[in-house]
Order: structure tokens, then C-alpha cells, then sequence
């Protein structure tokens, strides 16, 4: 329970400045939340909790995304178990270290784990890699040596782009999920393994599967729970917080003393669509840090575009207006039309719902009504 507790208290979530209180903390289901009235204090707050509290299972993670949060109380849960987890998510976005929580809070976090990047080995070493191999002179293998599976016993063994297996090694993979041994040529016996099996991949399974390049029966064997890994343009509000970690951390690393990140900077940062994700956003930040002789950090530094302030209105009108367009079609349609009925759904009055559809260009809704004395379709 004590992973589990800290693992707890190393999350920082900051929550919407402008709907917090300076100083406030509370817990929200058992992560530990700061709300701070500004940046700096959220910093100075995330300094000292990091320096009172040692790293654990899910240490890598900062966020205050409720998606990603959700993941993480299921990290939790699912690390009492053995179950065979499958994490998707693009590149970058944190999926390896999801995989380490899962063993890092688990019974077996004493023992081994074993990562394998499955598309990039050669299909003609894969085998060997994964399974081990015997000794044997006629192809030059001098001694018996241990695959990633057998060096993983006890603990966890991660399968990264587990896609990236051939067919011959998924039906063989197959086999050892079934009966969890290893049986090579040329040796005596069989192998018991005892090991939790996660796999990861940024590919459409279902897909892969459809077009016969991945075995449905092993997909249904590692896909016994699914962890949908949200990227990082979809984390409202992670690419700034993150940006002011990687900053601290690299500041430190090379010397730089105190930086901070201008507001330009910060702007094109929450602009960016990172499609590189959290491991785009670092290297950004790495890069910067090295070039740029300011102590403070600008857009340009980031190489990023920068935005200004009426980018960013433009936007949020757009975002809102969208919001509103979309809700006063819903709720017209759902009321066929009827502007008083619609008005007190949108808790408004009508003149008000009038004006907003005037702004937003849309005409009051023709009601549809079945004539008197006629009745509907599939009545008789």
C-alpha cells in the first residue's frame, strides 16, 4: 500500500487558475491536487513536493488531464493483478512508463522488467531475442543463452510495437501465453516461465487483424484489458505544465540557473499540435535550453511560431461559438423547434436565444406537425 500511497502524492494536478483560490489544496480520488493563483507559485509548489517526496511507480507522470487521470486510478487497480495489458497510444505519449507503473506498484516490482522493442530487431533475431537459444555448433551459437521472456521470470516483460512480430513468432507467442513454457531445439525439457506479459502499440489492432497481419486469437490473449493513452494535444493544459518541468530539469542539468518561459513562449506552446508528443515537447525544451543565452525563453528559442494575442481570441471565439452553434441545433431539433420549450432547455429567455441565433446565422426551425385526421407511418 505504500506504492500506492505515494504513487498518489506524486501527482501534480493544476487545476484552472481563474477558478482557484491561492494556497488551496485538496485531494481529488486520492491524487494530490494544488491549485495555485499563478505559474509561479504552482512551480514553487511542485519544487517542494518533489524534493519531500522520492520517485515512484508513476513518478514520469504530470497532469492534470481527467482521461489520464482515469488511466492512472486503473494503473492502481490493475497492478494487484495479472492480467495482460495492452497499451495503445502514438509515439511519445508515455506508454513505456505506464508499463514500468504497472510492474513498479505491483507484487512483483522486485524482480525484473524486461522491455523489448519488437520492431526493431530483425525478424531473423527475433526469435532468439525473445525466446533464447541453445547451444549449437552448426550454427555458431557457442552456449545456451536466455531470451527476454526467460530473463523477465518472476517479473514483468514489456512488448513494445508487439505489431511488429512476425506471423511465425505472434503463433509462437501464442503457444507460450497458453501454457507459459519454453521449449527449445535441442533441449531437454521444457521451461516454466512465470511472467506478466504487457504489450504496447501505436497501430489499430482491429485493423491489422482485418487485414491478416496480426492473429485474433493472440490479439483477444494480450488485449485482456486495453489502455487508450490520450496524446498530448488532447490533455488540455499538460503541454505548458510539462514545458515548465522539462525546463526546471534541464536548467539544472546544464547550469543554467533559474528560466523561465515568456509568454509568447507559452502561447505557441499550448498552440503546438505536438504530434511527437511528450517526447517532442522534451527535446524542444532540451534544445533551447542548450541554444538559447536569455534566461528567459521565447517562441523563436522553441522554434516554434509565435502567437498573438488576437490568434488567441480568434480561437476561443470560434471554440465557443462552435460550442453554442452545436447546442442550440440540439436542443431545437429535440423540441422540434419550439423557440419557449428551447429557451428554458438552454436556460435562457427567447429574446436572448433569439439574439444568439441571429449572431450565430441560424433561422428559427419550420415545426413539423402530422395533419389532422392522419396518422403516422407504421400505424396500421
Amino acid at each position: 500500500m505504500n506504492g500506492v500511497n505515494d504513487t498518489r502524492r506524486s501527482l501534480l494536478i493544476a487545476e484552472d487558475d481563474a477558478v482557484l483560490q491561492k494556497g488551496r489544496r485538496w485531494t481529488f480520488d486520492g491524487y494530490q491536487t494544488l491549485a495555485a493563483a499563478d505559474q509561479e507559485d504552482a512551480q514553487q509548489e511542485y519544487r517542494r513536493l518533489s524534493a519531500t517526496h522520492q520517485p515512484d511507480a508513476l513518478a514520469g507522470l504530470i497532469t492534470r488531464d481527467p482521461e489520464l487521470l482515469r488511466i492512472c486510478r486503473m494503473v492502481e487497480k490493475l497492478a494487484a493483478s495479472d492480467a495482460t495489458v495492452l497499451i495503445r497510444g502514438e509515439s511519445g505519449t508515455g506508454k513505456e512508463v505506464l508499463g514500468r507503473a504497472l510492474h513498479g506498484m505491483s507484487q512483483r516490482a522486485a524482480n525484473k522488467f524486461v522491455a523489448i522493442n519488437c520492431a526493431a530487431v530483425p525478424d531473423n533475431l527475433l526469435d532468439s531475442e525473445l525466446f533464447g537459444c541453445e547451444r549449437n555448433a552448426s550454427t555458431g551459437v557457442s552456449k545456451a543463452r536466455p531470451g527476454k521472456i526467460e530473463l523477465a521470470h518472476g517479473g514483468t516483460l514489456l512488448l513494445d510495437q508487439i505489431d511488429g512480430l512476425p506471423r511465425v513468432l505472434q503463433d509462437k507467442l501464442l503457444r507460450f501465453l497458453k501454457d507459459r513454457v519454453i521449449e527449445l531445439a535441442g533441449a531437454r525439457g521444457k521451461t516454466p516461465v512465470d511472467v506478466r506479459v504487457i504489450c504496447a502499440t501505436h497501430h489499430d489492432m482491429k485493423a491489422l487483424i482485418a487485414q491478416k497481419r496480426f492473429c485474433e486469437e493472440l490479439y483477444r490473449r494480450v488485449a485482456e484489458v486495453v489502455l487508450d493513452v490520450p496524446p498530448l494535444r488532447g490533455r488540455s493544459g499538460d503541454a505548458a505544465l510539462l514545458a515548465h518541468v522539462f525546463l526546471r530539469r534541464f536548467a539544472a542539468e546544464y547550469n543554467r540557473g533559474p528560466m523561465t518561459l515568456g509568454s509568447d513562449a507559452l502561447s505557441a506552446i499550448e498552440a503546438h499540435g505536438w504530434p511527437g508528443n511528450v517526447r517532442e515537447l522534451l527535446n524542444c525544451i532540451k534544445c533551447a535550453v542548450i541554444t538559447t543565452s536569455a534566461r528567459e525563453v521565447t517562441a523563436a528559442d522553441l522554434g516554434l511560431d509565435k502567437m498573438t494575442h488576437a490568434d488567441v481570441a480568434f480561437s476561443l471565439r470560434e471554440v465557443r461559438d462552435d460550442a453554442e452553434r452545436r447546442a442550440v441545433l440540439s436542443v431545437l431539433s429535440r423540441v422540434n423547434g419550439n423557440i419557449a420549450k428551447a429557451s428554458k432547455l438552454l436556460g435562457v429567455s427567447r429574446p436572448t436565444l433569439y439574439d444568439l441565433m441571429h449572431r450565430l446565422g441560424l433561422k428559427p426551425q419550420p415545426r413539423f406537425e402530422m395533419p389532422s385526421g392522419r396518422q403516422g407511418l407504421g400505424s396500421r
